[in-house]
Order: C-alpha cells, then sequence, then structure tokens
C-alpha cells in the first residue's frame, strides 16, 4: 500500500467519524446533552475565537507546556548521557531509585509542591518538567547503551578517542531513542498541563474547560478539548519533522567521518 492510498483511508476514516459525531446526536443515537452535535462545537469554537478568549488560553497554556517540555528536555539529556554513556554502573545502582520517581505522580504531593513553589507558574512548570523528565532521561539512556558494540570498536581501531567515540558514534546511534523520548515527553507535557490548570489557575486551556463544566457548557468543553488536542498533535509533529531532519543530518555526518578516517587510514 502506498502514501497516497494511506492518506485517501485516513481522510474517508476521518469524514465518516465526523459525519457520525454530527448525525448520531442529532438523531438521539447519542444524548446531545453529554456529546453535542460537531456543528454546536464548532459554533462555540467561533464564539470563543472571535472574542479572543481561546486564544489567549490557548498562549498561556502553549507557554505553560513549552517551559515544563524545555525543563525536563534540558536535565534529561545530560542526565541520561552521563548516565548512559560515562557512567553506566551508576546508572544500574540508581535505576530503582529513578524508576520510582517516575512512577511518582507529582500532583498526589501538589501541596507539597505549592508549600514550597507558591501556586504560581513555578509549581505548574516543576510539575510538567517532572513528568517530561523521565521518558527523555530512559530514552536517552537505553538509546546510548545499545549503540552497535562492532560499530564502536570499527571506531576505536580507527584511533577514535573516547570523547570523540561518543560524539560520533554513541550519540548519532542513540538520536533515534532520543527523539522518541522527547516526543513520548511533549504528549506527557499537555496531559500534565491539563491537570495542573484544573487544580491551580487562572487561565489557560485546562481552566477555561473546568469553567464550562462548572457553568454546563457543554459545546465549550468540547471546544477546549479539541483545542488541546490540535496543540499536541502539532507539537509531536513538528518535533517528528524536526527529528527526521536531525536524524538525517547527524546520520550524513556520521557516514563523512566514516569515510574520511577511513580514507586517511589508506593514505
Amino acid at each position: 500500500m502506498n502514501t497516497k492510498d494511506i492518506i485517501i483511508r485516513r481522510i474517508i476514516l476521518l469524514a465518516i467519524v465526523l459525519l457520525a459525531w454530527e448525525t448520531l446526536p442529532r438523531l438521539g443515537v447519542i444524548n446531545p446533552l453529554f456529546i453535542p452535535p460537531l456543528s454546536g462545537v464548532i459554533t462555540a469554537l467561533r464564539e470563543l475565537a472571535g472574542n479572543g478568549e481561546m486564544a489567549t488560553h490557548a498562549a498561556i497554556s502553549l507557554q505553560r507546556a513549552a517551559l515544563g517540555f524545555a525543563a525536563g528536555a534540558v536535565l534529561g539529556l545530560p542526565l541520561g548521557l552521563v548516565l548512559g554513556g560515562w557512567f553506566p554502573r551508576l546508572q544500574t545502582a540508581l535505576e530503582p531509585l529513578m524508576e520510582l520517581f517516575a512512577q511518582a505522580n507529582p500532583l498526589i504531593l501538589f501541596h507539597v509542591i505549592i508549600l514550597f513553589l507558591g501556586i504560581g507558574e513555578a509549581a505548574k512548570t516543576f510539575i510538567i518538567g517532572w513528568l517530561c523528565l523521565w521518558p527523555v532521561t530512559f530514552a536517552t539512556i537505553t538509546g546510548v547503551r545499545t549503540a552497535d558494540p562492532t560499530l564502536l570498536k570499527a571506531a576505536r581501531s580507527l584511533g577514535l578517542g573516547r570523547a570523540g567515540l561518543f560524539v560520533r558514534v554513541t550519540l548519532p546511534a542513540a538520536a533515534p531513542s532520543i527523539v522518541t523520548g522527547l516526543r513520548l515527553a511533549a504528549g506527557y507535557a499537555f496531559i500534565m498541563l491539563i491537570a495542573a490548570e484544573m487544580m491551580g489557575a487562572s487561565s489557560g486551556l485546562g481552566w477555561l474547560v473546568i469553567q464550562a463544566q462548572e457553568s454546563y457548557h457543554i459545546t465549550r468543553i468540547f471546544a477546549g478539548a479539541f483545542v488541546i488536542t490540535l496543540l499536541a498533535i502539532t507539537a509531536d509533529w513538528l518535533l517528528k519533522l524536526l527529528g527526521g531532519r536531525f536524524l538525517s543530518r547527524v546520520e550524513s555526518g556520521a557516514d563523512d567521518y566514516v569515510r574520511m578516517q577511513g580514507s586517511a587510514g589508506k593514505i
């Protein structure tokens, strides 16, 4: 099956889902009080977009998600590279503790976090960053530790030192796993973002959904959920696109280096 057929099938499936969303509540098959027709959600989106409310809350939520994701990535990447590449024994010793921290939901300790960081943006960034930290760290460790041993031996035979070996061979080998970890972290950022905004915020898409729930504006709930989903999909798509370009550059750079070393060896 070629790419064109896959795209056509996806479009057809999406059209069927949207048509069912519109018709089933109108026919009474689904209670419209719980799942409104698609046209009602679109009307709510237009209203929120027209008065600027949706753009304001979406920008605030996007900023919070980006800050938390960046914090998790900035800490997780070097931590994974150091533990997986230079201190594998330390990583093995710390693995049970890291697994425990990774499974600890920061929302459970929300009141403790508020005690130290307050109820402002720092607490939200910490909660989101904490959840993003672990998929990036573990994916980086996995990528570093699963580098091809044969390739490492070949690079050593070319006279590559430890630092050069890490930069030229180990890091390119770990790059696909790192990109996967970043994409997972981006998804987690939006999941935890909404939870954080629902518990302690006066703005953002999560707060908008809560307000709509309390006033029983069902179409606004779905409108907010739609925008949140759209932002998460867009972030994943951008990371996939940038990750693909990064991987192609890393692979081409590694190949050029190997060819250069091979030519030098022949001389």
